[in-house]
């Protein structure tokens, strides 16, 4: 039993030191962090019960690991340390517990509490004021010499004070630093970093380059500082804040935390401004814990807090754990990002058609909550990632955000991991697919598929496209349920008799939802339910819509009402439609060659010609409008996209002052767009419009261009 749990011992000193040698020499760990506290939490376990096994070359004996070969060595003046972690607040005052018995004023102590960021732990070199040297933490003895590369960081001052007039960094109410206390050698730590806003916009940019784009922000800050060239990592937006004094030579430094951030701050360094006091350490706790949720409300990534007693000299008094101090602790939250095994990916069909992709995972713990599946986004993420299928893959939580994949750990295939394609055929319905160029998105525009089935149905009633009053979800779902209807088509061979059975299943279903509190016995006369009469009438009028509320309905991807609109002024019905090519449907202004596509592909279905011969015999086969001449007006020769809802027009309404006055209006916003008018509720056309520098105006400036 010994030389097993031995032979396991050995086996976890190996990992470690390979994981560190990952995350702090080569910025690419392959295991998350909770992961890595899972292997250290058993090696000490293991350490304390035999004391005997532990060896100079353990992790427990060490902080990180050696620096690489690639810079100049520097030996930091004091230990680089890394604290002890406390896992909810029962670890934190089981932490205060242990070191009350070695010194009883810490029950009196005050603590102060500082965001644990996720970044590189840096080391500045200040004599006589003047930034001399950086360093990386390393092993915490020695460090590697990054000076070129921390002097592009902006945050950094090169001089300190940074001005003796208000002696202040961020807050004026800190008094001026006086030449008797400044150090002729101060040596103060901080935590480099990427904040996120800055990291989300590098990875578009390098998407739009064409380029590689990085994981996360922790392992781009580490990467940029750890480059040889100083101009690359002047590239990169970083920052970093300052929260400890490691060494002083001559003046004076205060003795406590809480005064420590105060000086740093005085003499220009960038200081948190999430630190807080506190008398107690329940009351540091409850703090601390606001953060867990509240983290996404920091600029920066933060896997924790840290709580530390504010008097220095009693901490430092304290001593160490191995090489952990005694006063402080990291307060970690539960992980947001760690690794799993991608075990496969399936294809879902969404409610419009669209196919997405879905991780399959091998199970893992993502912030208290057991995780499955997760979010691949698209085709082209998993493509530009290069993720297959049995890959090691960085997966995220964050908040109630659904899980996703931030991209695989390459440096941990083993060769067997197989690449994937998007499918050809619809898994629903097997029906092929289509793919639009400029669109990430993949299609499947079968009007019978099983997948969109309600949804197609719920858009052919809605009030734009046939406006069938009365048949709402529910009764959609019943129907589609009931097997009484597999296509849009059904719906205009529903008797009353029909109408009469699925009312009746509503009418249950809401009982069942919502029993009266107080029922009584039900009455021997019953009163006729009227629905299924109105509902079957208002089937029957839908027969009478115009051509382009038809077009509407049947969910052609891109075409849009005032699409629907100009074919149904340019095609007598739907048979002319069906037999025009895609060339000849682009001579219709503002109708592209994705839209004549996608046009062209839904007529040529077989199944959707299945559902418009059916159409056609229950006599819902209406006819286009007489093309007429467009007028002339102050908008003549100008093209108008509108989203929103406006004042005082209706989209009705907007399409025929526009046209009245000569103007166009079409459904997508292109390079060629004259003006976007915005309502109340825009939609993605305003971001369109914004990235391609369309003219914004609203109803009152329309009016004014029409005037």
């Amino acid at each position: 039993m010994a030389d097993k749990l031995f032979s396991r011992y050995e086996e976890l000193k190996a990992q470690i030191r390979d994981h560190n040698h990952r995350y702090h020499v080569m910025d690419n760990p392959i295991i998350s962090d909770l992961e890595y506290d899972r292997l250290m939490n058993e090696l000490k376990r293991i350490e304390s019960d035999h004391p005997e096994w532990i060896t100079s070359d353990s992790p427990t004996q060490r902080v990180g690991a050696k620096p690489t070969d690639g810079f100049k060595k520097i030996h930091h003046p004091a230990a680089i340390l890394s604290l002890a972690n406390a896992f909810g607040g029962d670890d934190a005052r089981a932490w205060l517990e242990r070191i009350a018995k070695i010194d009883d004023r810490v029950e009196k102590a005050k603590f102060v509490v500082e965001p644990k960021i996720d970044g590189l732990s840096v080391v500045l070199h200040y004599r006589d004021g003047l930034f001399v040297q950086g360093a990386t933490r390393g092993d915490g003895e020695v460090g590697e010499d990054i000076t070129s590369n921390l002097r592009t960081i902006r945050a950094i001052p090169l001089k300190i004070p940074v001005n003796r007039e208000s002696g202040v960094g961020s807050r004026e109410s800190v008094s001026p630093i006086p030449d008797s206390r400044l150090p002729k050698y101060l040596v103060v730590r901080g935590e480099a970093f990427l904040p996120i806003k800055e990291f989300d916009e590098l990875n578009r940019k390098l998407e739009e380059a064409g380029e590689k784009t990085y994981l996360n922000p922790r392992n781009t800050a580490a990467g940029s500082l750890r480059q040889l060239d100083p101009q690359l990592t002047a590239s990169r937006p970083l920052t970093l804040l300052v929260y400890q004094i490691v060494y002083s030579e001559g003046g004076k430094v205060p003795t406590s935390q809480w005064e420590i951030l105060e000086y740093l701050k005085a003499l220009g360094f960038p200081v948190t401004d999430v630190a807080k006091r506190f008398n107690d350490l329940d009351s540091a706790i409850a703090y601390t814990e606001t953060w867990n949720e509240g983290r996404d409300k920091l600029p920066y990534e933060a896997d924790g807090m840290v709580i530390k007693i504010d008097d220095l000299s009693l901490a430092a008094e304290l001593g160490f754990v191995g090489k952990d101090p005694r006063g402080a602790i990291a307060f970690k939250f539960p992980a947001r990002e760690v690794t799993t095994t991608l075990l496969g990916i399936d294809v879902e069909v969404g409610r419009t058609g669209v196919l997405t992709p879905k991780a399959i995972l091998e199970s893992v713990e993502i912030n208290g909550v057991i995780v499955k599946n997760a979010t691949l986004h698209n085709f082209d993420f998993i493509a530009d990632k290069d993720i297959r299928v049995g890959d090691r893959v960085l997966v995220k939580r964050a908040g109630e955000v659904i899980p996703y994949i931030i991209g695989p750990i390459v440096d941990a295939r083993t060769g067997k991991e197989e690449s994937f394609q998007p499918p050809t055929k619809c898994p629903a319905c097997g029906q092929a697919v289509e793919h639009y160029e400029s669109e990430v998105a993949w299609y499947c525009v079968n009007a019978a598929c099983p997948a969109q089935l309600v949804r197609n149905i719920e858009h052919f009633v809605s009030r734009g496209a046939m406006d069938i009053e009365g048949l709402g979800t529910e009764l959609v779902k019943i129907l589609v349920e009931s097997n009484l209807i597999s296509d849009v088509a059904d719906l205009f061979t529903l008797t009353i008799k029909d109408l009469s059975v699925i009312n009746e299943e509503l009418n249950r279903r809401r009982r069942e939802k919502h029993p009266p509190k107080n029922p009584v016995k039900p009455s021997t006369k019953k009163t006729p339910d009227k629905r299924p009469k109105k509902l079957f009438n208002a089937i029957s009028e839908a027969k009478n819509q115009p051509l382009h509320r038809l077009i509407i309905g049947l969910g052609i991807h891109g075409v849009g009402e005032v699409m629907a609109n100009d074919l149904s002024r340019n095609f007598i019905d739907l048979d002319t439609l069906a037999k025009t090519s895609a060339e000849d449907l682009q001579q219709i202004e503002g109708l592209g060659p994705n839209i004549a596509e996608s046009i062209v592909d839904w007529f040529s279905l077989q199944i959707n010609q299945e559902v418009l011969k059916k159409l056609k015999s229950a006599g819902v086969w209406p006819r286009g409008e007489e093309k007429s001449e467009r007028k002339e007006g102050a908008l003549t020769g100008l093209t108008f996209v509108v989203t929103g809802t406006l004042p005082t027009l209706t989209r009705d309404g907007v399409k025929e002052f526009i046209e009245g006055n000569g103007g166009k209006v079409i459904d997508n916003i292109s390079k060629t767009t004259s003006y976007l008018v915005l309502g109340e509720k825009p939609g993605s056309k305003l971001d369109k419009a914004k990235s391609l520098r369309i003219q914004i105006i609203d109803e009152n400036e329309l009016r004014k261009l029409a005037n």
